[in-house]
């Protein structure tokens, strides 16, 4: 096993919708999506519709992509929708009529609206699909027909209702979108549109749908009685840059033939092939930014140079803790030197010392010492003007290197020095 984020499979989160079965609850999620997600690159990570799960949504990073789909109405609370244009009467029938989406789950709202929020904050591929679109619209400050029937169908011409949903037959249901131009829809289906034509059958299962678009959100595509069937960010959609923030009302995973997995259109797969395209580019920027950089290789001089003051100072530690002087005095001058050179005091340090009215031994030796280390700076200087940036890295590698042998040596002593 390992922990390298780098061979890890772009994540794509997907919160469950909760039902009865045999008297207990039970959590899934269609396996149309599950499918398409692993089919494109990227691994599904089913986030259960529990109790508090929306206080624990860090426990699931690394998140490189959100789909959320399916589930019932949106409790109204959330966008302050105004139901005072329906009767009671007509809230009744609505709720006998779609009895399995009215019963309002507020916990499955708060875990969504919390994941749309969070991938709108970090710019996180989002795709919602019915539900899941209705959600980011919310989200970003839109609002919802309470019910499509009795809010907008009611008002239009006979020829431009349109049944949205059909509880008796979920997958074969369609009815006719108009596609809008220049949209990624436009693109993913343009080769399914007949000349002149902008129109596609799309299936649906929902009695609620946008009303208010959110500023941010541009449609792609309405039905004849002008419920906006699908929308996205233009700002946030590139999917090669790992950007996508998009809503279908839609359900293109089941516009299949029937008794077949072949879909209506070659264009109907096209949304989970580009959103996974984005997470998968999402999930490398993320890593650039995560990753640490490996250490700079010295070179073969620099290399026997510390190999040369690492021996030193191991000579010194030996002769420090055991006492023994076997040692020849020019071995231990590479450690010696480089310690001189830095640790002496800069002349700002000897002003602040001086201003402090304290007293520099050997003061004749600091100064000489303190000429020199300006002359080695100075000629330093110049030679590290002409070196390139490659040996410039060498270098600094070199020099942090040193600098931590010297801190451990150190430690060592001050170390033994207390214990005394």
């Amino acid at each position: 096993m390992t922990s390298d984020l780098s061979v890890i499979l772009p994540r794509v989160l997907i919160v469950s919708r909760r039902t009865v079965r045999k008297n207990k609850f039970v959590d899934f999620v269609g396996e149309y999506h599950l499918d398409l997600i692993v089919e494109y690159g990227a691994v599904p990570v089913i986030v259960p519709r529990v109790s508090g799960v929306h206080m624990l949504l860090d426990s699931f990073e690394p998140i490189h992509g959100v789909l959320l789909c399916e589930g019932e109405d949106i409790d109204p609370s959330w966008y302050e929708e105004d139901t005072s244009g329906l009767s009671q009467e007509e809230l009744d029938e609505i709720r006998r009529l779609h009895v399995s989406d009215t019963s309002i789950d507020k916990e499955k709202d708060s875990i969504e609206l919390s994941l749309a929020k969070l991938c709108l904050e970090r710019n996180i591929p989002y795709m919602g699909i019915c539900r899941g679109s209705q959600v980011l619209n919310v989200a970003c400050g839109g609002t919802l027909y309470q019910d499509i029937g009795k809010e907008l169908s009611k008002n239009c011409q006979e020829n431009q209702r349109v049944v949205h949903i059909n509880y008796d037959d979920y997958d074969g249901h369609r009815h006719v979108v108009k596609v809008v131009e220049n949209t990624p829809l436009h693109h993913w289906f343009k080769d399914s549109l007949e000349e002149g034509k902008m129109d596609i059958w799309v299936n649906s299962y929902h009695h609620q749908g946008v009303k208010r678009l959110a500023q941010r959100f541009v449609p792609m595509a309405f039905a004849p009685d002008g419920l906006i069937e699908g929308f996205y960010d233009p700002d946030a959609y590139n999917p090669d840059e790992g950007k996508f923030i998009m809503g279908l009302q839609f359900h293109p995973e089941r516009m299949r033939k029937p008794d077949s997995e072949e879909f209506d259109y070659s264009g109907c797969p096209f949304a989970y092939k580009e959103f996974v395209k984005a997470v998968v580019a999402y999930q490398k920027k993320l890593n650039s930014l995560t990753s640490v950089e490996k250490p700079l290789k010295l070179n073969q001089q620099m290399e026997s140079q510390r190999n040369i003051i690492v021996r030193s100072f191991s000579l010194a530690k030996d002769l420090y803790i055991h006492g023994t002087n076997s040692t020849k005095e020019s071995e231990l001058e590479a450690g010696a030197e480089f310690l001189e050179s830095n640790k002496a005091l800069s002349a700002h340090q000897e002003r602040r010392l001086k201003q402090m009215g304290a007293t520099v031994r050997n003061a004749g030796t600091y100064k000489e010492r303190l000429k020199l280390n300006e002359e080695r700076e100075k000629l330093a200087r110049n030679v590290m003007g002409k070196m390139s940036v490659e040996k410039l890295s060498d270098l600094l590698s070199f020099y942090n290197a040193m600098g931590q042998i010297c801190s451990e040596v150190l430690d060592i002593k001050i170390h033994g020095l207390g214990n005394d």
